[in-house]
């Protein structure tokens, strides 16, 4: 294990590309590994190179571009598939081959229709393949969320004195608690006697909504590295979300063990949104960090709140991740301050009597419409003007 650095490791050109729709060209790969070097992250898996010469060629070409960050490339534990892994990544300046078997009794028995020493025998096998082209191996334990910590600590084991230097445990399936992931790392740290000349890595994936939790256990428990993507897009209910992660080490202060990233948070926005209109995948609204709704604010009582002091409601502020200002949305549930606030910022400096009067008008405005926007707010100005001329 290492020190309290968290490599981020993302694979949203390679899993998060496993969304329905969302195939991107060499091109617009490019667009996004570039972004992504610039965010910050430490590895970019890039593509899965044997799959089809498309991913290939993306791979070759992200290699050719990126800098001091490595690019990986994923392949199953059959040679030829780590060898064209290892030519897609010939130009990289820090090139990874990803490769791995899957270790669950689910996937040995009815998968492969094996055994555990077969499979033992055909991760080391793999490992070896890898590094006889680069120094920089990853192992996947596919499933390892469901496979036996015993066995699963053999195989890490195994695989580390073959020569690799990541070892990743997925929750393949999104299936394990929080807790339960974080045990499985704890084992792993303190039953595996050269666990300190890899890394552990998670990949958790979200089936249970639990993706980012997990990940978090697992770097509490010793992994430093954390699989995840943009907008935490990814096979099935997607993968842990890039920006989850990195905003929740940063805001509880690296988690009580001095854990960092070197994710720039400002940039976490505007790269949502590209790879949201690249992919061609909107983002939910009410989607942590990136989500339209995530500084909206409707609700009268966290209205008044957040006008007094925007950390009643508010533990990010909305520049830390790039996002637009904080939204105060008037509806129904709207209260007065936040009336008020609306109308200053439109330039109308009323005082208590005028705002009680323009509140009744405006929830009756507010009970015909799902929100009440400023050209509503105009024409209630302008009324109340004419109201208050005529009373004069």
């Amino acid at each position: 294990m290492s020190n309290g650095k968290i490599h981020i490791f993302d694979t949203t050109l390679r899993d998060g590309e496993q969304v329905p729709g969302c195939k991107l060209n060499t091109r617009e790969k490019i667009e996004i590994a570039l972004a992504l070097e610039n965010l910050g992250v430490d590895i970019i898996e890039a593509g899965f190179p044997i799959s089809s010469p498309g991913d290939f060629e993306s791979v070759n070409e992200i290699a050719k571009v990126i800098g001091d960050v490595t690019v990986c490339g994923l392949s199953r534990a059959v040679e030829k598939d780590i060898d064209a892994a290892a030519a897609a990544l010939k130009p990289a300046r820090r090139p990874r081959i990803h490769t791995g078997i899957g270790t669950s009794d689910y996937h040995i028995k009815s998968k492969f229709n094996s055994n555990r020493e077969e499979i033992l025998q055909r991760a080391v096998q793999c490992v070896k393949w890898a590094k006889r082209h680069v120094e920089d191996v990853e192992f996947y334990a596919e499933d390892a969320g469901r496979t036996d910590n015993e066995y699963l600590a053999r195989v890490v084991e195994a695989v580390i004195a073959a020569g690799a230097t990541v070892v990743n445990i997925p929750d393949t399936t999104g299936y394990c608690l929080p807790h339960q992931y974080g045990e499985k790392i704890a084992y792993l740290i303190n039953n595996v006697p050269n666990v300190d000349k890899a890394i552990l890595s998670c990949h958790c994936h979200n089936d249970l909504g639990l993706a980012t939790a997990n990940s978090i256990y697992g770097v509490m428990n010793g992994a430093r590295q954390i699989e995840c993507t943009i907008n935490g897009l990814g096979e099935r209910a997607g993968n842990t979300a890039l920006e989850e992660v990195a905003m929740v080490i940063k805001q509880h202060n690296g988690l009580g063990q001095s854990l960092h990233t070197r994710i720039r948070s400002e940039l976490l926005n505007p790269l949502s949104r590209l790879v949201s209109e690249i992919m061609r995948m909107p983002v939910q609204p009410n989607k942590a960090i990136v989500g339209a709704n995530a500084f909206s604010h409707s609700s009268g009582i966290h209205q008044d709140g957040f006008l007094k002091d925007a950390q009643t409601y508010e533990i990010i502020r909305p520049d830390e991740v790039g996002a637009d200002d904080s939204k105060i949305v008037l509806t129904a549930r709207s209260g007065r301050s936040a009336l008020a606030y609306r109308f200053k910022k439109l330039g109308y400096d009323y005082d208590r009597n005028d705002i009680d009067a323009l509140y009744q008008q405006f929830l009756k405005v507010a009970d015909e419409k799902k929100e009440v926007h400023d050209d509503d707010l105009l024409g209630m100005a302008s009324v109340h003007s004419q109201e208050k001329s005529f009373a004069h």
